[in-house]
């Protein structure tokens, strides 16, 4: 293998190793040397690709919000009627999938700690934006076709929708009597009203 190849090989293990600890163990709890060891590596492996574990979250992601987009791009293209697109937009971790559960929680974590650490939250925050607005893309395609017209701007709802998601996720995780689904699902039901005629 070339140095490039060697390189990219133990990018790719620290970024699988971050995302297993950190799904598994939250981003508070988990540690560099942890993520490190799981992969194989000295921490110094983590902090010369990803310039810490901030850096480490980020890229895991942005590797996971490329996966997300595609899925949601797929079943918003796929959606053919109101109902549809509002189950297409209730977060999977509303569901029994208790890894997107975990995932969620360590999100806001990740956002709470960053919030004290200000270069960290504006790379945070410009990569949260573009996904945003591929978001807000996509949602215009799907209402055009579908002849709905959203309450509120589409760029506001989906910063809303990202932020219920966040607070209903850490509801869930806390609380499983409560229905998020169902409180997701009927936000959105006024959200996204019926089509015009």
């Amino acid at each position: 293998m070339t140095r490039a190849e060697q390189q990219q090989v133990t990018h790719e293990r620290l970024l699988a190793a971050g995302r297993s600890v950190l799904q598994r163990r939250g981003f508070l709890a988990a540690t560099v040397d942890e993520i490190a060891e799981e992969a194989g590596y000295t921490r110094g492996a983590v902090y010369k690709h990803f310039g810490g574990k901030e850096g480490l979250w980020q890229a895991v992601v942005d590797a996971h919000t490329d996966a997300h987009l595609q899925l949601l791009g797929e079943t918003l293209d796929r959606v053919s009627s109101r109902q549809e697109l509002i189950a297409a937009l209730v977060p999977s971790a509303f569901t029994d999938d208790q890894d997107a559960a975990r995932w969620s929680t360590a999100a806001m974590e990740f956002m709470a700690a960053v919030t004290r650490h200000p270069e960290a939250a504006a790379v945070s925050v410009a990569a949260q934006r573009r996904h945003e607005e591929q978001i807000v893309t996509l949602l215009e395609g799907a209402c055009r076709r579908l002849h709905i017209q959203p309450a509120m701007p589409l760029e506001q709802v989906v910063v809303a929708l990202g932020a219920l998601g966040g607070s209903l996720g850490l509801r869930a995780a806390v609380d499983p009597a409560t229905d998020v689904a169902a409180v997701a699902a009927g936000v959105m039901t006024v959200m996204f009203p019926e089509p015009m005629e």
